[in-house]
Protein backbone atom coordinates (compact mmCIF):
# COMPACT_ATOMS: atom_id res chain seq x y z
CA UNK A 1 0.00 0.00 0.00
CA UNK A 2 1.14 3.38 -0.62
CA UNK A 3 2.92 5.31 2.14
CA UNK A 4 4.33 1.87 3.64
CA UNK A 5 7.89 2.53 1.28
CA UNK A 6 8.60 5.03 3.38
CA UNK A 7 7.99 3.35 6.55
CA UNK A 8 5.50 5.82 7.16
CA UNK A 9 1.69 5.35 8.68
CA UNK A 10 -0.63 5.11 5.32
CA UNK A 11 -3.63 7.47 5.70
CA UNK A 12 -7.37 6.23 5.57
CA UNK A 13 -7.21 8.66 2.24
CA UNK A 14 -4.46 6.58 1.09
CA UNK A 15 -5.58 3.65 1.66
CA UNK A 16 -9.12 4.33 0.65
CA UNK A 17 -7.84 4.95 -2.80
CA UNK A 18 -5.41 2.11 -2.76
CA UNK A 19 -8.29 -0.04 -2.26
CA UNK A 20 -10.15 1.40 -4.64
CA UNK A 21 -7.85 0.81 -7.32
CA UNK A 22 -7.38 -2.68 -6.90
CA UNK A 23 -11.30 -2.90 -6.76
CA UNK A 24 -11.60 -1.10 -10.35
CA UNK A 25 -9.08 -3.73 -11.93
CA UNK A 26 -12.01 -6.37 -11.21
CA UNK A 27 -14.20 -8.01 -14.17
CA UNK A 28 -17.20 -9.25 -14.15
CA UNK A 29 -16.24 -12.59 -13.74
CA UNK A 30 -14.35 -11.76 -11.02
CA UNK A 31 -17.39 -9.78 -8.76
CA UNK A 32 -19.86 -12.39 -9.88
CA UNK A 33 -17.84 -15.46 -8.77
CA UNK A 34 -17.05 -13.56 -5.58
CA UNK A 35 -20.18 -12.72 -4.58
CA UNK A 36 -21.63 -16.48 -5.08
CA UNK A 37 -19.02 -17.58 -2.63
CA UNK A 38 -19.94 -14.73 -0.19
CA UNK A 39 -23.22 -15.70 -0.07
CA UNK A 40 -22.40 -19.11 0.83
CA UNK A 41 -20.07 -18.43 3.25
CA UNK A 42 -22.07 -15.68 5.05
CA UNK A 43 -25.07 -17.99 5.35
CA UNK A 44 -23.00 -20.24 6.90
CA UNK A 45 -23.08 -17.71 10.15
CA UNK A 46 -25.41 -18.41 12.88
CA UNK A 47 -25.58 -14.83 13.14
CA UNK A 48 -27.53 -14.68 9.56
CA UNK A 49 -28.73 -17.99 10.22
CA UNK A 50 -31.31 -17.10 13.34
CA UNK A 51 -31.31 -13.83 12.82
CA UNK A 52 -35.23 -12.27 12.02
CA UNK A 53 -34.03 -9.10 11.23
CA UNK A 54 -30.62 -8.03 9.23
CA UNK A 55 -29.98 -4.89 8.20
CA UNK A 56 -27.91 -4.89 5.10
CA UNK A 57 -27.18 -2.98 1.71
CA UNK A 58 -26.98 -3.24 -2.25
CA UNK A 59 -23.37 -3.46 -3.69
CA UNK A 60 -22.78 -1.43 -6.54
CA UNK A 61 -19.98 -1.57 -9.33
CA UNK A 62 -16.88 -3.95 -8.03
CA UNK A 63 -18.16 -3.90 -4.73
CA UNK A 64 -18.46 -7.48 -2.99
CA UNK A 65 -21.82 -8.77 -4.37
CA UNK A 66 -24.51 -8.61 -1.93
CA UNK A 67 -27.76 -9.52 -4.18
CA UNK A 68 -27.30 -13.48 -4.19
CA UNK A 69 -27.22 -13.27 -0.47
CA UNK A 70 -29.83 -10.84 -0.08
CA UNK A 71 -32.24 -12.67 -2.43
CA UNK A 72 -31.62 -16.29 -0.34
CA UNK A 73 -32.18 -13.95 2.96
CA UNK A 74 -35.65 -12.81 2.13
CA UNK A 75 -36.84 -16.51 0.36
CA UNK A 76 -36.19 -18.16 3.67
CA UNK A 77 -38.20 -15.49 5.36
CA UNK A 78 -35.48 -12.83 6.97
CA UNK A 79 -36.58 -9.35 7.42
CA UNK A 80 -33.97 -7.41 5.45
CA UNK A 81 -33.64 -3.81 5.67
CA UNK A 82 -31.95 -2.10 3.06
CA UNK A 83 -30.36 1.85 3.53
CA UNK A 84 -32.14 5.10 1.95
CA UNK A 85 -29.67 7.72 2.06
CA UNK A 86 -30.89 11.04 2.60
CA UNK A 87 -29.83 14.48 2.03
CA UNK A 88 -27.26 14.86 5.02
CA UNK A 89 -25.68 11.56 4.32
CA UNK A 90 -27.71 9.67 7.11
CA UNK A 91 -29.49 6.63 6.33
CA UNK A 92 -33.12 5.59 6.18
CA UNK A 93 -34.41 2.30 5.90
CA UNK A 94 -37.16 0.20 3.99
CA UNK A 95 -38.00 -3.44 3.72
CA UNK A 96 -36.53 -5.21 0.99
CA UNK A 97 -39.12 -7.18 -1.09
CA UNK A 98 -37.00 -8.73 -3.69
CA UNK A 99 -35.37 -8.01 -6.76
CA UNK A 100 -37.91 -5.68 -8.55
CA UNK A 101 -38.49 -3.40 -5.28
CA UNK A 102 -35.25 -2.09 -6.11
CA UNK A 103 -35.26 1.39 -8.03
CA UNK A 104 -31.84 3.49 -9.40
CA UNK A 105 -31.39 6.62 -7.34
CA UNK A 106 -28.57 9.22 -8.62
CA UNK A 107 -28.12 11.02 -5.79
CA UNK A 108 -26.44 14.81 -6.51
CA UNK A 109 -22.84 14.58 -6.84
CA UNK A 110 -22.84 10.87 -5.81
CA UNK A 111 -22.94 7.18 -7.60
CA UNK A 112 -26.04 5.65 -8.35
CA UNK A 113 -27.77 3.50 -5.98
CA UNK A 114 -30.02 0.68 -5.74
CA UNK A 115 -32.49 1.45 -3.01
CA UNK A 116 -35.56 0.02 -1.92
CA UNK A 117 -38.55 1.47 -3.17
CA UNK A 118 -41.09 0.59 -0.31
CA UNK A 119 -42.36 2.72 2.71
CA UNK A 120 -39.60 4.50 4.44
CA UNK A 121 -39.23 3.21 8.43
CA UNK A 122 -37.02 5.97 9.83
CA UNK A 123 -33.38 5.86 10.77
CA UNK A 124 -34.29 4.39 13.77
CA UNK A 125 -35.44 1.41 11.87
CA UNK A 126 -32.02 -0.54 12.12
CA UNK A 127 -32.08 -0.76 16.09
CA UNK A 128 -34.43 -3.90 15.33
CA UNK A 129 -31.79 -5.58 13.13
CA UNK A 130 -29.96 -8.94 14.96
CA UNK A 131 -27.35 -8.69 12.57
CA UNK A 132 -26.16 -5.13 10.51
CA UNK A 133 -24.26 -6.03 6.98
CA UNK A 134 -21.63 -3.27 6.50
CA UNK A 135 -20.13 -2.32 3.64
CA UNK A 136 -16.45 -1.59 3.68
CA UNK A 137 -12.84 -1.34 1.85
CA UNK A 138 -10.97 -2.99 4.44
CA UNK A 139 -10.41 -4.35 7.86
CA UNK A 140 -7.28 -5.24 10.05
CA UNK A 141 -6.94 -8.01 12.75
CA UNK A 142 -8.23 -5.67 15.30
CA UNK A 143 -11.74 -5.71 13.06
CA UNK A 144 -11.63 -2.52 12.51
CA UNK A 145 -13.25 -1.69 9.34
CA UNK A 146 -12.10 0.91 6.41
CA UNK A 147 -15.13 2.79 5.52
CA UNK A 148 -15.85 5.10 2.29
CA UNK A 149 -15.28 8.13 4.16
CA UNK A 150 -18.80 9.28 3.59
CA UNK A 151 -19.81 8.97 7.09
CA UNK A 152 -23.00 7.26 6.81
CA UNK A 153 -21.99 4.15 8.84
CA UNK A 154 -20.26 5.97 11.39
CA UNK A 155 -23.91 7.44 11.98
CA UNK A 156 -25.73 4.25 11.87
CA UNK A 157 -22.78 2.69 14.11
CA UNK A 158 -22.87 5.50 16.55
CA UNK A 159 -27.03 5.13 16.43
CA UNK A 160 -26.77 1.53 17.84
CA UNK A 161 -24.64 2.16 20.10
CA UNK A 162 -26.02 5.36 22.05
CA UNK A 163 -29.68 3.28 21.97
CA UNK A 164 -27.52 0.12 23.23
CA UNK A 165 -28.46 -2.24 20.97
CA UNK A 166 -25.60 -4.72 20.14
CA UNK A 167 -26.49 -6.78 16.71
CA UNK A 168 -23.53 -8.78 15.20
CA UNK A 169 -21.66 -6.36 12.93
CA UNK A 170 -20.53 -8.41 9.71
CA UNK A 171 -18.37 -6.67 7.24
CA UNK A 172 -17.92 -8.23 3.26
CA UNK A 173 -14.83 -8.33 1.78
CA UNK A 174 -12.46 -9.49 -0.71
CA UNK A 175 -10.16 -11.71 0.81
CA UNK A 176 -7.30 -9.21 0.02
CA UNK A 177 -8.84 -6.76 1.63
CA UNK A 178 -7.79 -8.15 5.46
CA UNK A 179 -4.99 -6.64 6.35
CA UNK A 180 -2.69 -6.21 9.59
CA UNK A 181 -3.42 -2.85 10.41
CA UNK A 182 -5.81 0.43 9.59
CA UNK A 183 -5.84 3.75 11.07
CA UNK A 184 -8.45 3.81 14.00
CA UNK A 185 -9.70 6.83 15.72
CA UNK A 186 -11.71 6.53 19.01
CA UNK A 187 -15.15 6.23 17.69
CA UNK A 188 -14.40 3.48 15.31
CA UNK A 189 -16.83 0.58 16.73
CA UNK A 190 -15.21 -2.63 16.00
CA UNK A 191 -16.83 -5.58 13.70
CA UNK A 192 -17.79 -8.99 15.05
CA UNK A 193 -17.13 -10.46 11.53
CA UNK A 194 -16.09 -10.65 8.12
CA UNK A 195 -16.49 -12.46 5.54
CA UNK A 196 -14.61 -13.19 2.22
CA UNK A 197 -14.93 -15.48 -0.55
CA UNK A 198 -12.78 -17.77 1.32
CA UNK A 199 -14.48 -18.22 4.73
CA UNK A 200 -14.97 -16.37 7.84
CA UNK A 201 -13.07 -14.19 10.90
CA UNK A 202 -14.17 -13.25 14.20
CA UNK A 203 -12.14 -10.66 15.69
CA UNK A 204 -14.70 -10.15 19.35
Amino acid sequence: MSGTETGEQPTKRTLRRDFLAVRSGLTGDDTRGAAVLLAERALELAELAEARTVAAYVSVGSEPGTRVLLDTLHARGTRVLLPVLLPDNDLDWAAYDGEGSLVRVRHQGKIELLEPSGPRLGPEAVLAADTVLLPGLAVDERGVRLGRGGGSYDRVLARLELSGADPALVVLLYDSEVVARIPAEAHDLPVHAVVTPSGVRRFR
